[in-house]
C-alpha cells in the first residue's frame, strides 16, 4: 500500500502549477474558470460479480482511491483487496483472500494511465472515453484499454466503468473442485466520484 500511496503522491507533485487550456476549448464560455490541478477520490465503489453455473459471487468495496490529472489526462486506482465485503458466506470471503488473490502477499489491485480521448475538463457534460494503462491484479500486470464514462459538473468529476477480468490473465487459478462455483472471468464494475483541488 505504501508504493501506491507514494506513486498517486508523486504524481500529484508532477502536476504543473499553471492550468493549461485544451484544444478548441472556447474560453469565453466559462471566462473566470480554469480545471483544477487534480481531482481526488477516497471512497469510490467497485463492485465485482462471478457467474457460474452452480453458484453467483458478489462483493463490494468502499475503498477505492484514485486520481485524475486534467491536464496530462493521466489517472492512477488503487484498492485494497482484502476490503471487499459481501460474498455468501464467510469461509468465501477467506478463500477469496486467502487462496484466490492472496491480500497478505498482494494487498493491493492498481489500475494507472492515460485517457485516450481529449476530454475538455472545464465544460460541463458526459464524455465516453477510454482508458489505456496497467491493471494489476495478483502481483500481475496486464495492459488494458478500459471503456467509461466521465460526468463533469463544476468541480466534481463522476468515473463510471464496468469491464471483465479472465482470471487467468492474472495467474488466479481455480481449484477443480469448485470450479462450477466460479467464474473464469469476473464482471467488475466502478462508481467514483472524484472533487477537484490543487
Amino acid at each position: 500500500m505504501k508504493y501506491i500511496i507514494l506513486y498517486i503522491g508523486c504524481l500529484a507533485a508532477w502536476i504543473p502549477g499553471t492550468a493549461v487550456l485544451l484544444p478548441g476549448n472556447k474560453a469565453a464560455e466559462r471566462p473566470a474558470h480554469s480545471p483544477p490541478k487534480v481531482f481526488r477520490c477516497e471512497d469510490g465503489q467497485i463492485y465485482f460479480k462471478s457467474t457460474a453455473p452452480l453458484e453467483v459471487i458478489e462483493a463490494s468495496s468502499t475503498r477505492l482511491r484514485g486520481l485524475v490529472d486534467p491536464t496530462r489526462q493521466t489517472f492512477a486506482w488503487s484498492v485494497e483487496t482484502g476490503s471487499f465485503q459481501g460474498f455468501n458466506n464467510p469461509l468465501q470471503r477467506e478463500h477469496f483472500n486467502e487462496n484466490y488473490l492472496e491480500s497478505d502477499r498482494y494487498p493491493t489491485a492498481t489500475f494507472s494511465g492515460r485517457i485516450i480521448e481529449q476530454v475538455d475538463f472545464q465544460s460541463d457534460g458526459t464524455h465516453a472515453v477510454r482508458a489505456k494503462g496497467k491493471l494489476r491484479i495478483h502481483g500481475i500486470e496486464q495492459e488494458r484499454i478500459i471503456k467509461g464514462k466521465i460526468i463533469l459538473k463544476g468541480n466534481t468529476l463522476r468515473i463510471q466503468a464496468s469491464f471483465t477480468v479472465p482470471l487467468a490473465d492474472h495467474a488466479i487459478t481455480i481449484p477443480k473442485i469448485v470450479h462450477q462455483k466460479i467464474a473464469e472471468e469476473i464482471l467488475v464494475n466502478v462508481d467514483a466520484t472524484l472533487q477537484g483541488g490543487t
